[in-house]
């Protein structure tokens, strides 16, 4: 009892979505944590598969939160769940992904000498949909992420599935946007806009499962979210370069399989901003789909 009053309570929070087929194992894995004083809430939005019926079995079992909506999106259901939940540490985690036993003593130990930490992150490892390692992400070392190393992108970006905020960050900004259905990116800004810095150890700490059904895949989601949360900074000096940036980007990785979105793209493109990666994603756009 006493080490559970000296430990910050953590919440964890799942929010899932037609995920069946891994939602098991995901919420096993924070059952599975070594850190003793965790409150888990799941929160199934609006599933169409069979997950309720799955989570239901294992909360029966383990006694944890767990609640079946209407769906809601990400954001409002992360919003609602944190109103409810109880810990000074908040960690929203992926329904398809696992986190390592000791995820979240390390980052509850770092956190505890780092206030100035807004947000505390870690390495990740990529599986596949039937658990198989693909890559591990190349382990770097700890690194400490002001609002320009996130905006600017002069770090690599704190894996989703890895982080820890402070309650009290997330409530100094207002929570996550609903409007912004991609909400990393937009959480991580306005904590360090705020003045919180993002620690990343350099631990691996979860595993991130790559499907069909992964955002990253779906090209135009992530530019209109990605555009959307940049221009909610629009005030910043290097707003256009890092627009430009961006959408030079994704021309490259959609010029040759999405021409109607690559030539999309082109039209928001100045031409002071063609660079080598728009050449290249030419070439591709000449090439066959």
């Amino acid at each position: 009892m006493d080490k559970l009053l000296e430990s910050p309570l953590v919440t964890v929070i799942i929010a899932s979505y037609n995920h069946a087929q891994y939602i098991e194992e995901s919420i096993k894995s924070v059952l599975a944590q070594t850190y003793p004083n965790i409150e888990l809430m799941v929160i199934d939005d609006g599933s169409s598969d069979d997950s309720v019926e799955r989570i239901s079995a294992l909360q029966q079992q383990h006694g944890f939160y767990f609640k079946a909506q209407q769906n809601q999106g990400l954001s409002r259901t992360l919003n609602q769940a944190i109103a409810l939940s109880k810990g000074s540490l908040i960690a929203p985690f992926g329904s398809d992904d696992i986190m390592f036993p000791e995820r979240i003593a390390l980052q509850v130990a770092h956190m505890a000498t780092a206030p100035e930490a807004g947000i505390c992150a870690g390495n990740i490892e990529r599986i596949d949909s039937q658990g198989r390692v693909r890559e591990r992400q190349r382990i770097r070392a700890a690194r400490r992420m002001d609002f320009d190393a996130v905006f600017l992108k002069t770090e690599p970006i704190a894996p989703a599935p890895t982080l820890l905020f402070r309650r009290e960050a997330l409530e100094k900004v207002g929570g996550f946007n609903p409007e912004i259905r991609l909400e990393d990116l937009y959480i991580e800004l306005k904590i360090t806009q705020a003045g919180y810095y993002i620690d990343v150890l350099q631990e691996v700490l979860a595993q991130y499962r790559m499907h069909d059904t992964n955002t990253y895949k779906n090209l135009r989601f992530m530019i209109d979210n990605v555009l959307a949360t940049y221009a909610c900074f629009s005030d910043h000096p290097r707003y256009p370069d890092v627009c430009n940036r961006f959408i030079n980007s994704m021309l490259v990785r959609c010029a040759r399989t999405d021409k109607k979105l690559a030539r999309e793209l082109i039209r928001r493109l100045p031409v002071s901003a063609w660079n080598t990666k728009t050449l290249r994603a030419f070439g591709r756009y000449l090439m066959p789909a």
